[in-house]
């Protein structure tokens, strides 16, 4: 019986080198192209991302049912995605143990042949971290299930006896540790002891404790559902399937899955077929011939030369090892290339670096991040709160393409991007809104510790210390974000007011205390109310100025400069000036500017943009293309563009 841990990955130099190759560059090509970061904030895209708490409280409730284990695992793991560099090692170690297991159980069916597949599964994790999906908890039952394989191939000898109590043991341990996963334990235990050992009736006992087995330890014991007991933790299980965003990409885990399984069985059928007797077992179970023992009975068959104008190529070819090294590596990298660069997604990790930095306030970023890919409306409403924040609303809102819906994604399609809003909701001080719509994300995403931060920061300013104590104390068990909540629950103790914090204080000062809802149509209800509140707003006043222009309602533009007084402008925005000239002009009335002037720049623009516009008349529609196009290079950063031709623009939805 080969012994399949006997030779592991490095019984050969060269072997050993390419794995080594390999493996360091699917760690820098994650940690430099694909941040981790970003799966662990997870937007309100990735809606399975796990909790985890320190304490026993937490880890009961995994030890109660099948799978449980490799759950609280993988949520204690998946936390160190927070650390883009830790969690690059750890989506590493996991990537080379199941390219160690499928390594093994290749060459214990004497198959060296399809060794290269051992890269196939590196390669599809690859594919679903650039295409920002969480899966780790499924690959991380994966990867248990194929250790356990392992373990089996190891401790299997000739007696039937053995291996089935074996077989038995293994199984329920694997089946408790890792749920459904057990499955492709059993399937891969079955196809071996039927096609490469040839013992027919142990692998029909392995199939129907396959069956049994879950439905005992799942419906029985745990009390679980029948689909449950048999589906759990795998890529098929309805806790997927059921949700759209959980299901993207699951096909590639289903190769993942399946990839070991068919490649084994399509070749044990192959080798009963064609009934090769130094690559199969005989009629008599004899166990097959170890490899070094083919190779010897190979080596007695004289080679066949090589013939035609390939002749010497081909024989240098297998003459030199060191060139066919450097041949099959870089053969193995070019087909890792191909696979796996054109399927980034950089739109989707464009948006998650936009929602990343708006979270943490990191502006200057917020906006580099839109110039990697073209806009959308989530990016554009995180590229206008960085904008207002940096003092630049007023001025440069327009050289990004805008629609009325991206300031507070009023349209149908983000009625549940809670998430996104509630940050806006807390900067304006709007802390009722901003809370209703972190209890809608905890109730869609879980109990992220980003959500619970801001929960407890909007209850400390409103004043609720016994509830904000409750996200603090829960946070208090995270890893990483024990430090914050620690801190606050100290200060609270020795200030429950928390007069010394600034950014308590100043988000009070604006907190209304009523209950408003933006609807579609009129969100400047509330602004206003902010604006009575505190005089001194100044988002709210930003906001409902880009709110009036957004939507082309100019009089009430108009109506409220007076607020500029409130604030400290030493001139009039330059939007602002070019929206008062075209009110003049549509109106023809005089704007009172209370000795403030429009720029010349302005008025040189203003004057260039319309001698364009005049040029190119419009068509019977109202419609005047040629003229949008004419004025979109010089003028497309101006509101003159988008009062004009601002209908006509299409953004990304």
């Amino acid at each position: 019986m080969l012994n399949p841990f006997k030779k592991l990955l490095g019984r050969n130099p060269a072997i050993r080198a390419r794995t080594f190759v390999f493996f360091i560059l699917f760690f820098l090509y994650l940690w430099l192209e694909v941040d981790l970061r970003l799966i662990y904030y997870g937007s309100d895209t990735i809606t399975n991302f796990p909790v985890f708490y320190r304490g026993w409280d937490f880890f009961k409730d995994f030890i109660a049912h099948p799978g449980g284990p490799v759950e609280y695992l993988s949520a204690f793991l998946s936390q160190f995605f927070y650390i883009s560099w830790a969690g690059v090692v750890i989506v590493t170690i996991q990537a080379w143990l199941i390219c160690v297991c499928v390594d093994v159980f290749i060459k214990t069916i004497n198959a060296d042949r399809l060794r290269f597949i051992r890269f196939v599964p590196p390669i599809l994790l690859l594919v679903l971290y650039t295409r920002y999906t969480y899966h780790f908890v499924t690959t991380m039952s994966l990867t248990v299930a194929l250790l356990f394989v392992c373990l089996y191939l190891r401790v299997t000898k000739e007696s039937g006896h053995f291996d089935l109590l074996s077989f038995l043991s293994l199984s329920g341990i694997l089946y408790y540790i890792a749920g459904g996963a057990y499955l492709l334990f059993a399937v891969l235990c079955v196809i071996y002891e039927l096609l490469f050992r040839r013992r027919v009736r142990i692998s029909l006992l392995y199939s129907l404790f396959a069956a049994v087995i879950p439905y005992v330890g799942g419906v029985f014991v745990s009390g679980v559902s029948i689909v449950e007991a048999f589906t759990d933790l795998l890529p098929f299980s309805p806790k997927v399937l059921v949700y759209e965003t959980r299901r993207k990409m699951v096909e590639t885990v289903y190769l993942l899955y399946l990839l070991l399984p068919l490649a084994s069985l399509g070749l044990g059928l192959w080798r009963i077929l064609v009934k090769s007797p130094a690559l199969s077992l005989s009629e008599s179970g004899t166990p097959p011939m170890s490899s070094d023992k083919v190779k010897k009975g190979l080596e007695k068959k004289p080679r066949r030369r090589a013939s035609g104008p390939g002749k010497r190529i081909f024989s240098w070819y297998f003459r030199s090892s060191k060139i066919r090294w450097v041949i099959e590596s870089c053969l193995l990298l070019v087909i890792a290339g191909s696979i796996v660069f054109p399927a980034n997604d950089n739109e989707l990790k464009t948006l998650f670096e936009a929602d990343y930095y708006a979270y943490h306030r990191m502006w200057p970023q917020v906006l580099e991040a839109y110039h990697h890919h073209p806009s959308s409306f989530l990016i554009v409403n995180a590229v206008n709160r960085a904008l207002c924040h940096t003092g630049r609303l007023s001025s440069d809102m327009f050289s990004y393409p805008q629609h009325p819906d991206t300031l507070f994604l009023t349209s149908k399609e983000y009625l549940i991007s809670h998430w996104r809003k509630a940050d806006i909701f807390i900067d304006l001080g709007v802390m009722n809104m901003g809370e209703s719509a972190l209890a809608e994300s905890i109730e869609r995403l879980g109990e992220r510790p980003v959500i619970l931060k801001r929960l407890a920061l909007i209850n400390m300013v409103k004043g609720n210390i016994g509830a904000a104590r409750i996200y603090l104390g829960a946070l208090s068990k995270t890893l990483f974000y024990a430090d914050w909540a620690n801190d606050y629950i100290n200060r609270l103790q020795s200030d429950p007011n928390l007069s010394t914090d600034d950014r308590i204080q100043n988000l009070r000062s604006l907190m209304l205390k009523e209950d408003y809802g933006f609807t579609r149509y009129d969100p400047e209800k509330i602004l206003l109310a902010l604006l009575e509140k505190n005089r001194k707003n100044n988002m709210a006043f930003e906001y409902l100025m880009a709110w009036y222009l957004l939507t082309g309602q100019l009089d009430k533009f108009v109506h409220n400069l007076n607020r500029l007084d409130d604030f400290n402008y030493k001139a009039i925005p330059r939007h602002y000036e070019e929206a008062i000239l075209i009110y003049e002009v549509l109106t023809g009335s005089k704007v009172n500017l209370k000795g403030r002037n429009i720029s010349q720049r302005t008025q040189q623009r203003a004057r260039g943009f319309s001698d364009i516009c005049l040029r190119f008349p419009a068509d019977s529609k109202g419609t005047n293309i040629q003229a949008m196009l004419a004025t979109a290079r010089d003028y497309g950063d101006t509101y003159f563009f988008y009062y004009n031709f601002g209908s006509l623009l299409i953004i990304k939805k």
